[in-house]
């Protein structure tokens, strides 16, 4: 049970019904994480700006980056983030077998050696970041990967393993 009651709505305040109706839009319902940030509506506002530039722009397919989202999410042990990020997988035509295939292979998941690398990294960097080396930037260079390919694969990294830690913290209730 959460330990902080996600908002239902807040029509007295109308930075947190702008952002509402926003995650409305592009989501088709407010999760609850976002009806928990509600609490402290900057806190709601720039979450729901990190995720839009981190989840819906850049150059990474929004595959990889859910695959970064959900297998992050698996190595921190956040049912609610979990949850969430197999059902985006799923809504983006990704089938059962894949889904649960992706901790053993990743190119068996139609992730070219690039994709493969940058995932990996995200999920080392959330793991062990100071396990990471330079021959692996090396490797993941000689995959072709950019610095700004790098720099958004860590981003979903960074957005998720934090959310993991809020969401467990405060047990909220999983709506997926």
């Amino acid at each position: 049970m959460t330990r902080v009651v996600p908002l239902i709505e807040d029509s007295q305040n109308a930075a947190v019904v702008a952002v509402f109706q926003e995650i409305q839009s592009a989501f088709g319902k407010v999760p609850n994480l976002f009806r928990v940030y509600a609490h402290h509506p900057p806190l709601l506002r720039a979450n729901w700006d990190k995720v839009k530039a981190v989840m819906m722009e850049g150059r990474l397919r929004r595959e990889v980056k859910e695959t970064i989202a959900l297998l992050v999410s698996k190595d921190n042990g956040c049912a609610y983030c979990v949850a969430a990020h197999t059902a985006a997988l799923r809504s983006l035509a990704m089938g059962e077998e894949q889904i649960a295939a992706l901790e053993q292979s990743l190119e068996a998941v139609a992730f070219g050696p690039r994709e493969a690398a940058l995932i990996d990294l995200a999920r080392q960097a959330n793991r062990q970041p100071h396990a990471v080396t330079d021959a692996q930037f090396h490797a993941l260079r000689e995959t072709g990967a950019q610095d700004a390919e790098i720099v958004e694969a860590l981003g979903v990294m960074e957005v998720f393993a934090a959310f993991n830690r809020f969401l467990d913290t405060l047990q909220v209730d999983i709506d997926f």
